[in-house]
């Protein structure tokens, strides 16, 4: 029924892991996993809360703080009572770049604290509330082996994770083949305890050739990688050279301290930026910067505890046979990987080895940081890697065998959509949106007052070029009304990143599947539907998006009445509506029809058609015209953009007589008219708005302040 339609953008251990009595002296407190118990904050499963489903986020202040034309963030909804934040909790998910150093540290003094040992696994006490059924995350740590880099981020992994670091004791001299063991018993005991449970395996450069080492050992086993800067590459970098330069160095001589803690706080231009751009008093900028010079001799104090000369030297010769080791058995590797790679990598030749491990891991996926060095997730300079973000981008997250776009998916927090939404403020302050619904008694007013609060609710409408208007949508239903939208998308914002350049920048598709789009199918609109969503639906698809010259607000909707059963049988209230803009900020001038006509392109639309999943197969007519292109277009001096959504058409009720395929068709076209009369009502008005162009706007804003709500057309 939907799979045609959807938005183009739109608890023991095993043996072998010893115990060991742990100092834990303070407040963040770790919990040691021994090879009989495990200590958390709560001691049973039971005790855990499940999935947060609401947790208000913070609340603007002014409308400034969310661009012109937007309302306050609301805590409730218009009739006064409470509701529910679309949000996930937000603790612990930003975390400034020297407060991930000072953490990073503060924790490594803790773990080295211990007179020694064989390698153990701990659980941070900070990582002991999470939701039900979270797969386990073994974090395994670089070249310090302290297992502490993901120090600042526990808190919010811990909510979605059950997570154990690896530690590895300061004169351990375990060899790397027995590291590998090691970690394998665990893999292979958590997995036959919890079979249906993936394990993740994370890993930074020494630690991502464990992962990979083991994850070749075991190729049938439920393995997800996420591999920072893997030291795969060791032998063709120029670290090597420090081993005979290291041999010969006196012990009290540390030349290779400073250099190491100056890769951890990442480029000194990007923290005086990131300082900058605080915009704080000049006193208390240099008071900042001061402070980060004075942290640097403790700093260097505990960097030369974890790694003494004679632990550093184990560690460069470890890096050689790991990278040996796990190279020749890279053939063997089935689990579905995630690269994170540091552009900027001063330890490694990071870059280029992303592109061989790409080429030689079938489930290989990348993301790029242009701005990064090694230590991803100790970047001191404003561009730290969160985590739990990527993974979310990368739609990597999953609790059982197979991913679920429904109940696997985690909402955004509400630092993560407001860092999305300040990313495209500039489009939105461009097109100036006006927001108009329909009230129950058929009123028009400006706002979303009139979409239902509670779901399910199923928004069916006209798609706009390029589905423009989704950016504008998404984002206002959520500051205005704490409603998140379900996008149902083409398979398109699902793809594999390919090196050739044939796709875009990965960041570009991780937005839109942070903010909850889903690949069209009609299982996915069947679960949306069942959870009571606010789904966002587009009949004419593709088709419409990339519409031709001289086709603008035309729609190209099916023959069949496609989703009208689907939303009777849970009784979703159906809300139409109309965009209208797109021909004020640009025209086709190169279309499909004319873009077949040179062979460059027609080649270029034929493999992207043939890359993406065919939907609509069976459909006759334009409708089932899905080809994959991007027309020409000339810009324009920007105009304004304009909604209307329609009177809620409610189908509680009426599931036996909409079982009746006339019936049923009835209100299909019923809903395509509905829509056909927004369009051109706001067509209609929008001719009498005194600042559909920018220019009226500026000259508004200049007068009466950049936060200042615009007036629009009479209603």
């Amino acid at each position: 029924m939907a799979a045609a339609r959807g938005s183009v953008f739109a608890s023991g251990f095993p043996p072998g892991i010893p115990r060991h009595s742990y100092p834990a002296p303070r407040a963040r407190r770790l919990a040691l996993i021994s090879s009989t118990q495990r200590l958390f904050a709560v001691s049973t499963a039971e005790q855990l809360p499940s999935a947060p489903t609401s947790v208000p986020g913070p609340t603007p202040t002014t409308e400034g703080e969310l661009g012109q034309n937007r309302r306050h963030w609301k805590d409730r909804e218009p009739n006064g009572s409470a509701a529910a934040s679309p949000f996930m909790e937000d603790e612990g998910s930003e975390v400034e770049g020297k407060k991930r150093l000072e953490d990073f540290f503060d924790l490594a003094k803790d773990l080295i604290r211990s007179a020694g040992g064989l390698p153990r696994w701990f659980s941070p006490l900070e990582c002991a509330s999470r939701i039900n059924n979270s797969p386990l995350l073994l974090y395994l740590p670089g070249i310090d082996g302290t297992g502490a880099g993901l120090a600042s981020q526990h808190k919010k992994l811990g909510k979605i994770f059950d997570v154990w670091c690896l530690h590895i004791p300061v004169m351990d001299r375990t060899p790397f083949t027995d590291l590998v063991k090691l970690i394998e018993k665990t893999v292979k005991s958590e997995s036959h305890n919890s079979p249906n449970r993936p394990i993740y395996l994370v890993g930074e450069s020494l630690g991502a050739c464990l992962a990979l080492a083991v994850a070749a050992r075991n190729p049938d086993l439920d393995l997800i990688l996420i591999l920072s800067n893997p030291a795969t590459s060791f032998n063709a970098s120029q670290v090597q050279s420090l081993i005979p330069l290291l041999e010969i160095m006196p012990d009290q001589v540390q030349l290779t301290l400073p250099y190491l803690l100056s890769l951890m706080r990442g480029d000194p231009l990007n923290t005086l930026r990131a300082t900058s751009e605080k915009a704080l008093p000049p006193q208390e900028m240099v008071a900042e910067l001061s402070k980060d010079l004075l942290n640097m001799p403790s700093f260097i104090s505990v960097l030369a505890d974890i790694l003494p000369k004679g632990t550093f030297l184990w560690k460069l010769q470890m890096l050689k046979s790991a990278s040996a080791y796990t190279n020749s058995r890279l053939h063997a590797v089935k689990a579905q990987t995630l690269l994170l790679i540091s552009e900027r990598d001063q330890l490694l030749p990071s870059q280029a080895e992303a592109s061989r491990l790409y080429r030689a891991l079938p489930g290989c996926e990348i993301r790029r940081y242009e701005e990064n060095g090694h230590f991803l997730f100790l970047q001191e300079d404003g561009n730290g890697i969160d985590l739990v973000t990527t993974i979310k981008g990368a739609t990597f997250y999953r609790r059982g065998k197979s991913r679920d776009y429904i109940s696997d998916y985690l909402p955004p927090t509400h630092s993560e959509f407001i860092k999305l939404y300040e990313s495209n403020k500039w489009f939105s302050d461009m097109t100036a949106p006006v927001m108009l619904s329909t009230l129950e008694d058929g009123t028009i007013v400006r706002g979303l007052a009139g979409i239902p609060s509670e779901g399910p609710v199923l928004l069916v409408g006209y798609h706009m070029l390029l589905g423009l208007e989704i950016i504008s949508l998404m984002a206002q239903f959520l500051i205005e009304r704490n409603i998140h939208v379900r996008g149902i998308a083409h398979p398109m914002l699902f793809p594999k990143y390919k090196e050739d350049g044939s796709t875009l920048s990965p960041f570009f598709y991780d937005a839109f599947r942070i903010m909850g789009a889903v690949p069209v199918s009609g299982t996915n609109l069947f679960k949306l539907l069942s959870r009571k969503s606010h789904v966002l639906l587009y009949p004419g698809g593709v088709r419409e998006a990339l519409h031709r010259k001289g086709e603008e607000y035309k729609l190209f909707w099916p023959e069949q009445a496609e989703f009208v059963r689907m939303a009777a049988r849970f009784g979703a209230k159906i809300v139409p509506f109309g965009t209208v803009g797109e021909d004020d900020i640009g025209q086709v001038v190169l279309d499909y029809e004319d873009l077949m006509k040179i062979p460059y392109y027609r080649d270029q639309i034929m493999r992207n058609t043939e890359g993406n999943v065919k939907l609509r197969t069976t459909a006759t007519g334009e409708v089932a015209n899905q080809d994959m292109h991007l027309p020409g277009i000339m810009p324009k001096i920007p105009g304004r953009f304009y909604y209307l959504f329609g009177k809620p058409i409610d189908t509680e009720g009426r599931k036996q007589e909409l079982k009746d395929r006339e019936k049923s068709h009835e209100l299909y076209l019923e809903v395509k008219s509905e829509v056909e009369r927004c369009i051109a009502y706001l067509q209609d008005k929008r001719e009498g708005d005194p600042y559909r162009s920018i220019f009226s706007r500026l000259v508004y804003q200049t007068v009466n302040g950049s936060s200042s709500d615009i007036p629009t057309f009479e209603l």
